[in-house]
């Protein structure tokens, strides 16, 4: 178990870190060294690309420059980690990205939101076609997305599909659930615990 690498936790938009209180105590019960940050703002009134520097600022003073380390974003989360791997260079750190319930292709709720973070989440936007358009940047790593298809928050909640990697459903009935439903975590831990090829 000590060879396991440290887990950085990135939280969804309204969130903060402590949505993660019971995924973060069985990582640890397990083994992990587990990271989580409070991004600000997180009410969408900031730029996505504004999220991943304070990702990558944190990821520079909490974890030594040749650790890698394994990445977990829950909805917007998802989002800005993925900006932070294929923008920022974190695919020289990141050794397994795991979403849960990314809008990887965007949300309708999105849509509705006026904020330039809102605007960036909403279906198709310009911010997710540029991701898009260079995902394959994302096969250099072990990538994992869980999603449900009763997602209200994320609609259509086949948006969370991307078409690489591994792709797991849980049938889970509320967005915010799933990063305490026990199915999601041992799916977690199983991403996390699948060895780098």
């Amino acid at each position: 178990m000590g060879d396991r690498n440290p887990v950085v936790l990135l939280h969804g938009i309204f969130d903060k870190q402590q949505i993660f209180t019971t995924m973060r105590q069985q990582l640890t019960q397990q083994g992990w060294s587990v990271h989580a940050l409070d991004m600000s703002p997180n009410l969408g009134n900031a730029p996505l690309e504004d999220l991943a520097q304070q990702v990558a600022q944190y990821v520079e003073e909490a974890i030594a420059p040749d650790q890698p380390f394994d990445l977990v974003g829950f909805s917007m989360g998802g989002i800005v980690g993925r900006y932070y791997l294929q923008r920022l260079g974190g695919l020289t750190r990141v050794q397994r990205f795991i979403t849960l319930s990314a809008p990887h292709r965007g949300t309708l709720t999105g849509n509705a939101w006026p904020t330039v973070g809102g605007q960036q989440l909403s279906y198709n936007s310009d911010f997710l076609r540029s991701l898009n358009a260079d995902v394959h940047q994302l096969k250099q790593i072990q990538f994992t997305s869980i999603w449900t298809p009763y997602d209200l928050m994320i609609l259509p909640a086949n948006s969370s599909q991307l078409g690489i990697g591994l792709e797991q459903t849980v049938p889970v009935l509320i967005h915010r659930w799933m990063v305490s439903d026990p199915r999601c975590i041992n799916l977690v831990e199983t991403a996390l615990s699948c060895p780098i090829t």
